[in-house]
């Protein structure tokens, strides 16, 4: 399984989206765009015109930002798919 969430460092959502991940206990990739904003305009293109974030890849799938994976946890829907991986 390959967890990627860009981030910025100032950004609370990205920071709670990380902790929900530590809390799942699994490993992920952050690519933090003030340390490499060369970066951005990957990002942009994989989420398909996402410019915000926290924008979150759990292996090919696109989950979106921060309130999207909080959505899949409300939804008992994010564990399956972090196993599924």
């Amino acid at each position: 399984m390959s967890i990627q969430i860009y981030t910025s460092p100032l950004c609370g959502y990205c920071h709670a989206a990380k902790r929900l991940l530590q809390s799942k206990g699994v490993e992920f990739v952050e690519v933090d765009l003030a340390n490499e904003p060369e970066r951005r305009e990957e990002m942009v293109q994989r989420s398909n015109g996402g410019h915000t974030v926290p924008q979150i890849f759990i292996d090919d799938h696109h989950v979106g930002g921060c309130d999207d994976l909080y959505a899949l946890e409300r939804g008992g829907k994010l564990d399956p798919l972090l196993q599924a991986s």
